[in-house]
């Protein structure tokens, strides 16, 4: 089965990588099917682009499996 290359569906940036799709799951709904990158996810919360890359580590830190 081919994989389906994840774009995000405000700006259409792809391909999307794990980090920016598992934060997506994380932080709106785990069985989302359309993902933001991390620049809009950014506006999409109204917070700042290193705030959730400090999340990433974060949830690294305590075994997320959604991220790498």
């Amino acid at each position: 089965m081919p994989v389906e290359i994840k774009k995000c569906r405000t700006c259409g940036k792809t391909p999307l990588t794990k980090n920016e799709i598992g934060l997506n799951k994380k932080l709106i709904h785990r069985e989302l099917k359309d993902f933001f990158c991390m620049t809009c996810l950014a506006e999409y919360f109204e917070i700042r682009l290193e705030d959730l890359k400090e999340k990433i580590e974060e949830f690294k830190r305590q075994g997320c499996v959604l991220f790498e």
